[in-house]
């Protein structure tokens, strides 16, 4: 995390004053500007926690942060320590510390021991900008309170960072959902993210979601998230890359095609390569057709590369997609409530009955791919070398980047979807 002080606007920024506002540090407009609430806020966590408080976020404070960046804290036993006494101290909850610690004994505490202690609100936000590190940090969150939640790595990124997944489930048949291939899509990122939490939370306590038991789809379906394909385009569109190298670079790119916003237009990898233009299924023809459009060489959309796969987010995709081999995948974009669900003369077994059933819960229309459209994307390749059924959801309406203020109508479209995907 970058250094913060007075001044400082952006994506760090709200949600450095959602994390002060979750440590009961202040009621914070996330607004993602360090002004003199902002200020006065951070002086008290500092002064509070045994740091210089002089109103400068750097390391030391963004460490002593961690715990309201992530939904949880670790907690060292002393002597005469409970965990009815760990759980009064943070908020937290008996219940949610065994949740969090399989195997600890209650009667047994061993001092010295670390404790995680789930913390009392939820991990993911669905009020605040996505950044690739507000990724990491949903992530560390979920695994920590819910150990059940595999995590690890998908590949890494142009510019090193981590491609996310993560797993719940014990069943035989493996289900993958995928998010954000486009930069000024984010806004799908919390939608997996939040899924994933729900679902987690659901099985550990025992209930439903979406009216179905969370154990028996637990035990039916190993359910696998990557829910930031492209992290450096998602940190440039949202405000958190905006100088250095990398910065520049694109800057230069998107100077070659003034039609398209500056960075709010951006789709691509930071390197202009158009992630979902990538996948071996029609790529020459997709190159023709984005070269007639005049997408000619790297660009903020629409440019396919030198080469299908040259992306190192696209090749982690394909090779990860490979070595799972599931039985059906939903790709996640943004823009027109629509369903996208065959390619080419390809119609694996029941795909178009189960669109029909995600229409059905979504309110979304199932339709055909525009042929403009309909080459070299994710959920082309997988359909054409698989034969399973594949998806592309295109979720909310308006302009993208969507703003986060329609986080929860998407979601409460969606969820029928993302439970329906694990069970037909």
């Amino acid at each position: 995390m970058r250094i913060l002080k007075y001044g400082s606007t952006g994506p760090a920024v709200e949600l450095l004053q959602l994390a002060l506002n979750r440590a009961g540090f202040g009621e914070l407009m996330l607004d993602g500007i360090f002004g003199t609430k902002t200020k006065n806020a951070v002086l008290r966590f500092q002064s509070l926690n045994g740091l210089v408080a002089d109103g400068i976020v750097g390391p030391a404070t963004h460490r002593a942060l961690i715990p309201w960046y992530t939904g949880f804290a670790t907690h060292r036993v002393h002597r005469n320590d409970t965990l009815w006494s760990i759980a009064e101290l943070y908020g937290s909850t008996l219940r949610a510390i065994n949740i969090a610690n399989p195997g600890l004994i209650a009667e047994n505490l061993q001092v010295g021991s670390v404790v995680t202690v789930p913390l009392p609100f939820d991990i993911v936000p669905t009020n605040i900008s996505f950044t690739s590190a507000l990724t990491a940090y949903c992530v560390r969150g979920i695994a920590a309170r819910y150990p059940f939640v595999k995590i690890g790595e998908v590949g890494k990124s142009v510019m090193g960072r981590t491609l996310w997944y993560l797993s719940a489930g014990r069943g035989d048949r493996r289900v993958f959902y995928n998010a954000a291939h486009h930069a000024n899509e984010w806004i799908t990122v919390p939608v997996l993210l939040k899924f994933c939490e729900q679902y987690a939370r659901a099985y550990a306590y025992g209930e439903k979601i979406f009216g179905f038991s969370a154990s028996e789809i637990f035990d039916r379906t190993n359910i696998y998230i990557a829910p930031c394909v492209d992290p450096d385009g998602v940190d440039l569109v949202t405000g958190e890359l905006s100088s250095g190298e990398y910065f520049e670079n694109a800057k230069r790119i998107a100077a070659n095609y003034p039609s398209i916003p500056f960075p709010s237009g951006w789709k691509a990898n930071i390197r202009g390569v158009d992630l979902n233009l990538q996948y071996p299924a029609g790529w020459e023809q997709a190159r023709e057709n984005k070269f007639a459009q005049g997408f000619v060489s790297p660009a903020p959309s629409d440019y396919v590369g030198s080469a299908p796969l040259v992306a190192p987010e696209a090749r982690a995709m394909y090779d990860f997609t490979l070595s799972l081999s599931p039985e059906l995948i939903l790709a996640y974009h943004t823009q027109g409530e629509v369903i996208y669900w065959k390619f080419l003369d390809y119609e694996p077994t029941n795909s178009r009955a189960i669109a029909d059933t995600f229409a059905a819960v979504s309110g979304y229309s199932v339709e055909d791919t525009p042929y403009a459209s309909g080459f070299a994307g994710y959920k082309d390749w997988f359909i054409q070398d698989f034969n399973r059924p594949g998806y592309t959801i295109e979720a909310g309406k308006g302009t993208n980047p969507l703003p986060i203020s329609q986080f929860d109508k998407i979601y409460a479209d969606n969820l029928g979807i993302l439970v329906y995907g694990a069970l037909v």
